[in-house]
């Protein structure tokens, strides 16, 4: 799979904006550039293999990719503070 490199800046750009909004949803603070970048790309993730199977369609789009990976990270993050608060 070739990604151009505007296409590169694109999945950072939305990693970042997604991963300091899951940030600010769940933990209150962002995980600085790098942390909020690879939560927002791990949410991406989740959403793109979670929304389909429940038939979910926002629209199309630069936000509604923004939409999908926030909701993705906030699940990530929300998961990871259930199994955290289990060790």
């Amino acid at each position: 799979m070739y990604m151009s490199n505007e296409s590169i800046l694109v999945v950072l750009f939305v990693g970042l904006v997604a991963g300091w909004l899951a940030g600010k949803i769940v933990h209150g603070t962002g995980f600085g550039i790098i942390g909020d970048i690879l939560v927002g790309i791990a949410g991406a993730l989740i959403a793109t293999f979670l929304f389909p199977r429940l038939g979910i369609h926002i629209g199309t789009g630069l936000v509604s990719e923004i939409i999908y990976s926030a909701i993705g990270a906030v699940i990530l993050l929300l998961v990871v503070r259930l199994l955290r608060g289990r060790m």
